[in-house]
Formats: C-alpha cells, structure tokens, sequence
C-alpha cells in the first residue's frame, strides 16, 4: 500500500502530526503491517489524479473513539443499539447485526421484530433483548390499521431515548404496513437525534420516501451494488458512473441533504457530501450472505462510539468539530469487517459463513498486522531510521499488541 502525505490527514485520521504520522506509517509498513487508503474531496470539487491521497489510519481511528475498559463505567455506557427488523421469512439478519453489536463492545442490543421472528430469534441467543411488537399486513385488519401503528409506535417510543443508534432493515421484508410503520420509526429517531443506520429493506422504504431522511446527517445509508444503482436513478436520475464514482457519491449525498452513504463494493466508498473515503483492505472473496448486517451493526456501535467521543469536553477543538462521527463509525466498521471476513477465510476458505466471521470480530487483535516476534527482531534495525526516538509494545487490557512510536 503506498502513502502520500496530505495535511488534511490530520483532520481525516486524528493523527497527532504530519512528522509522527510519517514516523508511524514507515515503522508499520516495515513491520509488514499496512492501513487502509482515504481519498477526500472537500466543497464538492471534482476529484482528479493530482488531488492528494493518504494513509487512513482507521485501526488509529478505532483505538481513538472506542471506550476504555474502566471498572467505574456501568452497563450501557459503551453502547445501547437496537435493530428494527425481523419477519416470518428473514430471522437471521437481525440477529446478525444485533450479535455484531455486542461482539465489538457494545454492552445492549435489542431487536424490534414480528411475533412470528421473536421465539426464533430469542432461540439464537440469550444476550439478545427481543421485543415482538412489528405487525404485518396479514394479521391486522383494515380498520385496525391505524391504531396498531400507532401502539407500534408508541412502543419503540418508550426505549427510544435509551438508545445510542438504531439499525434499520435488516430482515424487515417488504410488507406495506410494516414498512409504514418503520417510517414513523425512523422519524422519531430523527426528532430524538438518534443515529440510524439504515440497510437492506430499510433502504427500499428509504429510496421510496426520500423524506425519511433528507437533510439528517445522523443517517447512514449502507447500499450494495443494486441498492445504490436504485439510489442514482432516483436521486440522480442517471445511470452509475463508476469512472466518476467519488464525484458522485459525493453528489449523491448532498442531494440527500448531508446523510452519510457507504457504498458497499470492491472497496467500500463512504461519502458525507464533503468528503470521499475509500476503505480498500482486502477482504475475503468469500461472499456468503449476511456480511451487510454485521457491517449495519458494527457502523452503529462505532459511530455511536465517535459521537461520543467528539461530544466530550476533553475532546472539543476546532479541528475535531469539523469531523462527522457518522463517517468516522462507517470506515471502522467498514475496515474491521473486512479483517474479520480476511482471517475466517483464511481458516475456513470456501465454506466461510457470517458466523464464523462474527467470531472474528474481536478487532484489537488486528491493531497492527505483524508476527510479535518478527516485529521485536526487526526493532532495533529500524531504530537505525527513527534518531531519539523510541519503540515499545503495550500488552494492557486496551492496548493488546500497540506498537507505541514516540520521541524522546
């Protein structure tokens, strides 16, 4: 992976300084370990080959925003999310994405679904939190309609200000009434400035009723290939130009009014309007099904995560405020996925499901891709390169494996 030094990765990555951030880069990328590439367009401006790329440190960005292991916090205070979604036909993606929550760090996941998905998600774990309180069109009657919408409603209203992001469509399907009440979900959660994440079925409701979410920048759009050429066409109305691609995601989510969308792909694109990110890490090539849910659950507890670490009075500054957490949880969802999916393939090869990627998911063994005992002998080799300076390892309940670079 090649670097180029831009000044705007101070911004992008968090990184400390363009000095360090150079000394940290060669020490890693001497160690065989690597990052994954951001390419970012400010303003809207066109992106172009003499536009600057540079190295995202997105495992930096993790380590910076994730909570840290402290005895004095208490149940919730590193994450409540929950997943609206879960009908007769689809259990398995919300169990998917509220699993992949709590597997990363969160320390509640609920999952709003049908009566008929409960017992069978209920069944999958008993760390899930299951409220059967989604209707479908089959079991309500005409007249009932509006009343059971809003007993729906009224129900996730009572949780919803618990809650630090919501995940929305995983499992839904596409049952008219359901998905009328799922709007009025998703409005609330924007009214209580809740971030949602929104996939899958989710984003049918979306592409088709635009207002859900024009103009809130706590949203998250996650589409795959077919999902975002539905997207273009109705936003747009034009085809996917994938040889002006950055331009026009970037395009896209301004015509949305600032929401961030992630564009699952080869390389996943992340655009709020004002920037592009492009998170290339390879992944696997393995594509069973389920991969975008435990992406919507891991975007959700990372962006919550950033939110509140941008929020935080010790971390108030001008540079920070211009950051957007929602781009900062999608390209550390986005990356960890990809490591997770790289190491259940290389165990499993072929027969790789979404379940043994989510046994990958514990992120901080991937802090920084190198053999321990490769990396100690080439240390003081690459001392050589780093005059007063220093290198140790850390092997703390937060920091397993962080190779520290500093100056003395």
């Amino acid at each position: 992976m090649n670097f180029i030094d831009s000044s705007s990765c101070l911004e992008n990555c968090m990184l400390a300084s363009s000095s360090v951030c150079r000394r940290q880069l060669f020490l890693i990328r001497s160690l065989g370990g690597y990052c994954c590439r951001v390419h970012m367009e400010r303003g809207g401006r066109a992106i172009s080959s003499s536009l600057s790329t540079l190295g995202a440190d997105a495992e930096g960005v993790m380590r910076k925003i994730t909570p840290k292991l402290d005895p004095s916090l208490y149940k919730g205070q590193a994450g409540k999310v929950a997943v609206i979604g879960g009908c007769r036909e689809y259990t398995g993606a919300p169990y998917f994405a509220a699993i992949s929550a709590l597997k990363i760090g969160a320390d509640l996941s609920h999952v709003f679904c049908t009566k008929d998905a409960a017992a069978v998600i209920k069944c999958y774990s008993p760390e899930l939190i299951v409220h059967p309180i989604l209707e479908e069109s089959y079991s309500v009657r005409d007249d009932e309609k509006a009343t059971v919408s809003a007993k729906v409603l009224g129900e996730v209203k009572k949780w919803m200000e618990r809650f630090d992001c919501i995940v929305v469509g995983p499992g839904l399907g596409r049952d008219p009434f359901l998905l009328n009440c799922v709007g009025d979900i998703i409005r609330q959660a924007r009214d209580s400035k809740i971030p949602t994440v929104i996939d899958g079925d989710g984003l049918f409701l979306v592409t088709n009723n635009l207002d859900l979410v024009k103009g809130n920048s706590l949203a998250i759009l996650t589409p795959n290939v077919n999902e975002y050429k539905r997207l273009v066409e109705k936003v747009l109305q034009c085809q996917v130009n994938d040889e002006d691609a950055y331009e026009q995601l970037s395009s896209l989510a301004r015509s949305i009014g600032g929401v961030t969308i992630l564009r699952k792909g080869k390389t996943d694109l992340i655009s709020d309007g004002l920037t592009v990110n492009e998170v290339s890490i390879f992944g696997s090539p393995r594509r069973c099904g389920g991969q975008g849910d435990i992406l919507s659950g891991s975007v959700a507890v990372f962006s919550s995560w950033a939110r509140h670490h941008l929020s935080t009075k010790n971390n108030e500054s001008s540079m920070q405020s211009s950051l957007n957490p929602m781009v900062l949880g999608s390209i550390s969802g986005s990356a960890l996925l990809r490591k997770a999916a790289s190491l259940a393939f290389e165990n499993k090869k072929r027969s790789t499901l979404t379940t043994d990627i989510i046994e990958c998911l514990a992120w901080r063994r991937y802090a920084l891709h190198f053999d321990p005992v490769i990396a100690c002998q080439k240390l003081k080799r690459l001392q050589l390169y780093i005059p007063n300076g220093f290198a140790s390892f850390s092997d703390d309940v937060n920091d397993v494996g962080v190779l520290y670079v500093g100056m003395n």
